[in-house]
């Protein structure tokens, strides 16, 4: 039986993008439908972009709300669902433990750095100031730190010669959008 996914972004969404086309005809096919896109910004890209693929979407406006409250505003819209996991892709909140409790164990984050080493906004500027030659990805389940919980898998990826930050970022998202979706399956097949 198939997952039912619903994935929160605030922005453009690659990774979104790059777990809908592995929804579709890649290495999530058998696995996962992504049956709703949210975001906390009208403005979000990724929005567009998954109601492309046919994707019901919808933007719970967060500005101007406390965390908690929105959150369970969250939670009330998305228990209609009856989802199995939700997938963080680019999702700039802080979940509240409201949140976190309903969906114990089923929520996904995706980030870009050894958690070991460095958590939290700025991960690549953080390799790309540091000069490192590589870094990692993690994708973890979300408790209630910030890049805390429980690690699904980490990868390398190789920064050698990397110039810019830009190159750096590429690098990590060519990375990233492979490697979410291998992460996705291993934990679908599991349970």
């Amino acid at each position: 039986m198939k997952k039912r996914v619903a994935i929160l972004i605030s922005g453009h969404g690659s990774n979104m993008e790059a777990i809908i086309k592995n929804s579709r005809n890649g290495i999530l096919k058998d696995h996962c439908e992504i049956v709703l896109v949210l975001s906390n910004r009208e403005n979000a890209e990724g929005l567009q972009i998954a109601s492309s693929y046919g994707i019901e979407t919808i933007c719970i406006i967060s500005k101007g709300k406390k965390r908690e409250d929105y959150d369970l505003e969250l939670v009330s819209f998305l228990k209609q669902y009856e989802l199995d996991y939700i997938i963080l892709a680019g999702f700039m909140r802080i979940l509240s433990s409201a949140f976190i409790k309903t969906f114990k164990n089923r929520i996904i984050n995706i980030h870009p750095a050894d958690t070991d080493k460095f958590k939290g906004l700025g991960a690549y500027e953080w390799a790309f100031n540091n000069r490192l030659d590589s870094t990692k990805i993690t994708v973890h389940f979300v408790d209630n730190g910030v890049d805390t919980g429980k690690v699904i898998g980490k990868c390398n990826v190789d920064l050698k010669d990397a110039k810019t930050l830009s190159e750096v970022k590429n690098r990590g998202l060519k990375v990233e959008h492979k490697f979410y979706s291998e992460m996705l399956e291993k934990v679908f097949n599991e349970k």
